[in-house]
């Protein structure tokens, strides 16, 4: 852990800038590296690799995806965020709509996302993990899990985030070579994987196929792009719903785009996300694969069907698809590469969760308390930083026991799901924002919470009638609109229908000021002239100083920089700045 301790006692860990940002100093590499180990925590291992094993190849269409946006953030998105010279994407709802209901909105939603989406989903994961592999107790694994992630997060910050992401995603990309590669020969390569796959079902099934018939594997199951009306993960959906989802998670979401952000200058910050994008092809083989050969060599816990013998197994009636990756580790691997691949899963577990943790607490920091305390010391922004890890962990740990009856045996689709009723009317207030000039505030706030109105509504409805149990024989009574409209489908729906509210309304409302659309959008990106700021971010300022470069007494801001598309620099703070007052 040299890297480790380097990084954590650099000189700007004492200032906000370096704690949130490491200094705005960073390689295209550890950039890259970052995006992918931020991404591939203990849920990816459980969430391709447990879909995989049910239902086949066509859960990798959300990791495929991501290559297009990553490379999006690069050239569209960061270009836009730098020459605003914002620090967070709430940070830029607040330069470009003005006001302040969007931006502590959008805050406080990026906060309840962390616990939804993220921290709860990692522990729980890990825990699981480590259950299986140690036969530790769940609690006591996801206490050991966020002590350990919150300590060297509280002390280092990004920087250390970023360069022990670096190093984790080497460990976990070794582990995970080895796993392929031994699993992918043992089944003998792709013929006999498809073959074995095919025919891969627990004895109970087998002897039962009527009744048991969705423990058996799909016809589609070597099909990427599926029937919208009978596959689970329908082409209609991957392809438009999900895009919904992977432009805000790939190009508008803190835990990403602050990656970019932290880059040296523009030109890294580009590269580092075509490094991100290409390891993100990976994930078919180091985690895909393994989770189909799981269920050939295991197929009656795999793919178990029985609820009374799934609850025996594992505690829950719905599947034990969850445990596939686990079981490879535990059983395939020996002895020796045992301990290489748990400590891969340790580190990819480890950086999602310091990565998250970081983002979380910028957020808080620079785009709430900022807010509230206006004239707010260095010494009290990293205090209420490191104290919001604390808080976020605790209210995350309170959220598992209500994810653990409601993940419906497969993590993946409950992350999916969640997201899909929450997340695409923010992705249409990033898209209108940047290249429609005349959406409002207004048009944008109000779009958001009539969207949410709907969203919720949906999301309450999925958790309140569950799907029934494979093997139960239970009729299927969810309303049509649970049962027949695939979660994806929905987020098609949302973003539409967010989309005609926001168009309408702010077509109805006064619109911004060209002066103050000077940087904030693709088409104004280029502008000389810096736009003029409103009232309330002449008043409190505080971000808006982060961003200036101090010249002995006086201070040349972003605005006088020649922001060309070869030229645009992200801000780095002289070694001596002035305090802020």
């Amino acid at each position: 852990r040299v890297l480790f301790i380097q990084s954590t006692c650099r000189s700007n860990q004492g200032s906000a800038h370096g704690y949130f940002l490491a200094g705005k100093n960073i390689h295209w590499i550890p950039v890259g590296a970052s995006i992918f180990a931020s991404n591939i925590g203990a849920p990816m291992f459980i969430g391709i690799a447990g879909p995989a094993a049910a239902s086949g190849i066509a859960v990798i269409i959300y990791e495929w995806i991501a290559v297009y946006f990553l490379v999006l953030l690069g050239w569209v998105f960061v270009p836009v965020y730098t020459s605003c010279g914002v620090f967070t994407t709430p940070g830029y709802l607040r330069k470009r709509y003005g006001g302040k209901r969007i931006p502590i909105y959008s805050s406080i939603f990026a906060l309840i996302g962390f616990v939804l989406f993220n921290i709860s989903i990692e522990i729980y994961s890990g825990g699981v993990f480590l259950k299986q592999l140690l036969g530790w107790n769940l609690h006591l694994s996801v206490v050991l899990i966020l002590f350990v992630t919150a300590v060297y997060t509280i002390v280092g910050g990004l920087m250390s985030v970023i360069y022990t992401d670096t190093l984790q995603t080497v460990v976990l990309l070794a582990g995970s070579i080895v796993l392929f590669a031994l699993s992918y020969l043992e089944v003998g390569g792709w013929n006999g994987l498809h073959d074995k796959y095919m025919t891969a079902a627990a004895n109970k099934t087998l002897m039962n196929t009527t009744f048991y018939a969705c423990g058996l594997p799909r016809e589609d199951s070597f099909t990427i792009l599926r029937s919208p009306t009978s596959g689970d993960i329908p082409w209609t959906g991957s392809l438009f719903g999900l895009s919904t989802l992977g432009l805000y998670v790939w190009c508008h979401d803190q835990l990403i785009v602050q990656r970019c952000l932290a880059a040296k200058s523009l030109s890294h910050a580009k590269a580092g996300s075509i490094l991100g994008a290409c390891l993100k092809i990976l994930p078919f083989f180091l985690f895909l694969i393994p989770g189909m050969v799981s269920r050939i060599l295991y197929p009656d816990e795999v793919a178990c069907a029985d609820p009374d013998t799934c609850r025996t197994l594992c505690g829950n009636p719905a599947g034990r698809s969850n445990m596939a990756y686990p079981l490879m580790v535990l059983r395939f691997l020996p002895s020796g590469l045992r301990g290489l691949m748990l400590a891969a899963l340790l580190a990819a577990l480890m950086s999602s969760m310091t990565s998250i943790l970081n983002s979380a607490s910028s957020i808080v920091t620079l785009d709430i308390w900022c807010v509230v305390r206006k004239k707010a010391s260095e010494r009290e922004l990293m205090i209420v930083g490191r104290l919001t890890v604390l808080v976020l962990v605790a209210i995350s740990v309170l959220w598992l026991p209500i994810l653990e009856k409601v993940q419906g045996g497969m993590v993946w689709f409950y992350i999916q799901s969640t997201r899909s009723y929450l997340i695409p009317p923010w992705c249409m207030l990033f898209m209108l924002g940047v290249f429609w000039k005349r959406t409002t505030e207004a048009g944008g706030f109000w779009g958001l919470i009539l969207s949410l109105i709907v969203g919720v509504v949906r999301m309450v409805l999925d958790f309140t009638y569950a799907t029934p149990v494979c093997g139960s024989g239970e009729p299927d009574e969810r309303p049509s609109i649970i049962a027949e409209v695939d979660f994806l489908h929905f987020a098609i729906i949302l973003a539409l229908f967010t989309t005609l509210c926001m168009v309408v309304i702010s077509l109805f409302t006064e619109p911004r000021p060209q002066r103050k659309l000077r940087r904030v959008t693709w088409w104004t990106r280029h502008d000389k002239e810096a736009p003029d700021p409103d009232t309330e971010d002449e008043e409190e300022g505080t971000q808006n100083e982060y961003a200036q470069v101090k010249h002995g007494g006086r201070s040349k801001t972003i605005e006088e920089e020649t922001l060309t598309e070869g030229q645009i620099e992200i801000q780095r703070p002289e070694s001596k700045e002035a305090p802020i007052d």
